[in-house]
């Protein structure tokens, strides 16, 4: 799998005259990459997820999948968002299978694929439980079976953790580490928590204040077996501070790319 944004402006018009909210970005993501895109809020980090998820139509430039132009939303791009967008009236295991109806599939299978999926997120006891009766982390988790049933090139999520707790935040980033790591799925992330972002990914692309624009590619050397201790590292609080300069324009010294 190969995701390519090469050259994406998104210009807005608005009462007060155009906005432009992305300018000039080129990124890519490879098949079984952890990509993150970590900037201030107004930086556009939304806007560009969801025009790689089709949701908006970029002004100019292009987004591809294995070559394939972006040109609306589809199945090879899995979409995770921070509120949980639940159908609250559907059990867990009909949310799971909601996507995989839309799609014509057989009921059998539907069931067969919902229930493979959340025994993946560990959700398998729930499946008759209404998302009301979840904790926020559970929630997040039924979200991501949802996406992954759809089996998915690319998984798109829009700060996944941002409204839960720290504590269960913190378990939650390990989850998705535990879970990438068995799925070899390909993700793209946008979050505007730099630790996260070092905890989780390979690279990561820091975004300016709007209009956003890449302002530099950064990879992670912290190995895929990654456990919470790791942020105790003089390796990981060097990344975090250094995007911290970036992200503040007082950025002093290099960071290999």
């Amino acid at each position: 799998m190969h995701l390519e944004v090469a050259q994406l402006h998104k210009q807005f018009d608005t009462p007060q005259g155009p906005l432009v909210a992305l300018q000039d970005i080129n990124l890519h993501v490879e098949t079984g990459e952890f990509v993150c895109a970590v900037g201030a809020s107004g930086s556009g980090k939304s806007t560009l997820l969801r025009l790689v998820a089709g949701l908006e139509m970029p002004t100019t430039g292009e987004i591809t999948v294995d070559g394939q132009p972006v040109i609306g939303p589809g199945i090879d791009r899995g979409m995770v968002f921070q509120s949980y967008t639940l159908y609250p009236w559907m059990t867990v295991q009909e949310n799971v299978e909601f996507g995989l109806k839309l799609q014509g599939i057989a009921a059998r299978q539907r069931r067969e694929e919902a229930s493979r999926y959340l025994d993946v997120v560990g959700l398998a006891q729930f499946a008759r439980s209404l998302p009301k009766e979840l904790s926020g982390g559970m929630k997040q988790r039924v979200a991501i079976a949802r996406a992954l049933a759809n089996h998915p090139k690319i998984l798109l999520m829009d700060e996944p953790f941002g409204a839960l707790d720290v504590q269960t935040k913190e378990t939650m980033q390990e989850f998705l580490l535990e879970l990438w790591a068995r799925l070899g799925i390909s993700i793209l992330m946008i979050t505007h928590d730099v630790s996260e972002a070092v905890f989780l990914s390979e690279r990561i692309y820091v975004m300016s204040a709007r209009p956003g624009t890449i302002q530099k590619e950064v990879n992670i050397d912290l190995g895929r077996d990654r456990a919470y201790a790791i942020r105790r590292t003089p390796e990981f609080y060097h990344y975090c501070e250094t995007i911290m300069d970036l992200l503040r324009g007082t950025a002093t010294e290099p960071l290999s790319a």
